[in-house]
């Protein structure tokens, strides 16, 4: 299962503008793009996904652009995922056994649901803050580095 690069480009967008401006000030799209090396066409598109999720709001006029709709620390990575990717859905049976004839007596979905959870447990874990903090990060990226190790 990969992240895709709509997900990964959300991210890297909501966080340039946590960055940026967060609430007070709007960011441009051409400004992220410059920082990000984001295509300006595709942060678009990203935008349009994450102003329907109300997670950023647009301003118009001359210094516009899009600030959070609320605080860095109040914004998940799960919100912005599912934001600009959907529901996480590893296996459609999960959500949607009706899609699987054998969804009711599978001896692997109660795995994927399982799957599923974790994946939801962790990008809830995470803030807009936390990514913006990089000794966080660090630390954070260094125990599971090392717990992976080991």
């Amino acid at each position: 299962m990969k992240i895709s690069t709509r997900g990964r480009y959300g991210l890297r967008m909501m966080l340039d503008i946590a960055r940026h401006g967060g609430q007070d000030s709007p960011v441009s799209l051409a400004s992220v793009s410059e920082r990000t090396g984001i295509s300006h066409g595709y942060l678009e598109q990203v935008a349009l996904a994450l102003r329907s999720a109300r997670l950023v709001r647009g301003v118009a006029g001359r210094h516009g652009g899009y600030k959070l709709s609320s605080p860095p620390d109040a914004i998940t990575v799960r919100q912005i995922m599912e934001a600009t990717l959907g529901p996480v859905c590893v296996v459609d049976c999960v959500d949607e056994p009706e899609t699987c004839p054998k969804a009711n007596n599978c001896e692997c979905r109660v795995v994927y649901a399982l799957i599923n959870l974790r994946i939801r447990e962790v990008l809830e874990e995470f803030t807009l803050a936390d990514l913006a903090d990089r000794s966080r990060m660090t630390e954070t990226g260094e125990a599971v580095i090392s717990q992976l190790s080991g």
